[in-house]
């Protein structure tokens, strides 16, 4: 189920990439790249990388799955999805047919802060893969046909993810940590908000918030930056901006006190967990110290939460940590999964590991370990063409510069044990906690009450992830 993947999914964004860091070997340094406005008002971003015959596009559109209707959960990721689905100059089958034709590729998504559009193709077959760009995201006309067969799938999807814990824990997580928050909403929909979806709302939304001054352009790969440019403003320039519909979001209240979420399902032989708080925004000044630290505590497989719970104890096959970081904060997570027997035992376990970063902190040789670690994972992050158009846009986005990324081996090797610690008492939450276990209530229920005074309860083959129909 792609979509309630997708939305589930909160480690292989744009945005996870840029809290890492160069190898130390090396000095990291984003190539340069040039920034225009076209005269309807797109910003364009376009980055010249010879040596390999390749373009890579990637727009971003300024609204999400946040500004999805209440109710309609998933209509962001749905307009997006469709975009192929029939232009005014192609049906479905044709747009693939001329996609496959250039040997080209062509994604369309949407996550909560934003909607996504990209293409690669060869640069011998520039003019006809930006026009096929420009034709899925000028001019889409939504054939009713296409949006049936879409939403059905989607609805096969979120029904069949959930027999798969693994798949929907981070959904029922966020749901039940953000409440009616935007944030909590399920990007790719649940079985009730995708049925109401209708035509004339993804025509509106499109009208409402594709547009040239809603969105940026990043071009990378190898072309000449004028020549490209002329080309963008010949196949783009016409583009002209609706009235738009975008509705700023309040930030979210974090957890207070600690509340527990049970997802039954009977069948289960295994409880899955996750429990934490808001995290941060994408901006945070403490990003990087953040990123460091998270490392050392459950941001990689030798984490002090997987040597606990994989490797001494045997009680699960992984355990990890993250921060998501969005335009406003994201959240922070601990998730792992054990046998029922296991289930408060693996669970205490990561309680204390938590409780030990806050009485212990870090020491110089864990940062030591955790910055080479962290130097040794980017270079591969930026290497292709797709990689760099995605981070340039995202970072003029999120309002950052390139020192972003060319400050960043100087960024990571500042942390010290002081700063360290500094970031584990502001970010990491070790009171104030929203549990989500997904397991057999008859196996766990009465175990777990120790958790938290305030306690919910649903199963699994509910429709939707969180609030409940009707509250």
């Amino acid at each position: 189920m792609s979509r309630a993947r997708r939305g589930a999914s909160l480690f292989l964004t744009p945005a996870f990439l840029l809290l890492v860091c160069a190898a130390s070997a090396q000095t990291l340094k984003l190539p340069s790249h040039d920034k225009a406005v076209l005269k309807n008002g797109l910003t364009v971003l376009l980055l010249e990388k010879r040596g390999v015959p390749m373009i890579n596009l990637y727009a971003m559109v300024k609204t999400g799955a946040a500004a999805d209707p209440t109710g309609e959960e998933g209509l962001a990721s749905v307009t997006a999805g469709l975009l192929r689905k029939g232009t005014k100059a192609r049906t479905a089958q044709q747009f693939a047919a001329d996609l496959d034709y250039i040997g080209g590729s062509f994604e369309a998504d949407a996550n909560a802060d934003f909607s996504s559009v990209g293409a690669e193709f060869l640069t011998k077959d520039l003019d006809r893969g930006l026009e096929l760009f420009s034709d899925a995201l000028l001019r889409p006309t939504f054939p009713q046909a296409e949006v049936e067969k879409l939403l059905a799938q989607d609805v096969d999807g979120v029904k069949g993810a959930k027999d798969d814990p693994n798949q929907v824990l981070l959904l029922y997580y966020a749901g039940y940590l953000y409440g009616t928050h935007p944030y909590g909403r399920p990007a790719g929909g649940d079985e009730v908000s995708l049925k109401r979806i209708r035509r004339d709302a993804i025509v509106k939304f499109y009208e409402g918030n594709y547009g040239p001054a809603n969105t940026l352009l990043a071009v990378a790969g190898d072309f000449n930056v004028a020549e490209m440019r002329k080309k963008l403003e010949q196949m783009l320039g016409g583009w002209q901006t609706h009235a738009e519909t975008r509705a700023s979001i309040s930030a979210p209240a974090s957890a207070k006190g600690k509340r527990l979420l049970l997802v039954d399902k009977p069948d289960a032989t295994q409880t899955y967990f996750a429990f934490g708080n808001l995290g941060i925004a994408h901006n945070d000044p403490d990003r990087v110290a953040i990123r460091v630290v998270n490392t050392i505590f459950g941001g990689r497989f030798t984490s002090e939460l997987n040597e606990a719970l994989r490797v001494e104890s045997g009680y699960t096959y992984g355990a990890s940590s993250f921060f998501d970081s969005r335009k406003l904060p994201g959240p922070f997570g601990i998730f792992s999964f054990t046998k029922n027997e296991t289930t408060t035992q693996a669970i205490d376990l990561a309680l204390q590991v938590l409780q030990k970063l806050h009485k212990e902190g870090v020491s110089a040789e864990q940062l030591k370990s955790a910055k080479s670690y962290i130097k040794g994972q980017y270079p591969p992050n930026m290497e292709t063409s797709r990689q760099l158009a995605q981070i340039i846009a995202t970072n003029e986005f999120y309002g950052l510069g390139d020192d972003e990324i060319n400050q960043l081996e100087a960024r990571v090797d500042a942390v010290t044990p002081e700063t360290a610690r500094q970031a584990i008492q502001k970010h990491f939450p070790a009171e104030n906690l929203a549990f989500v276990l997904i397991g057999n209530s008859s196996a766990i229920e009465k175990a777990i009450e120790k958790y938290a005074e305030k306690r919910d309860a649903r199963p699994i083959s509910d429709p939707g992830f969180w609030p409940p129909p009707g509250k």
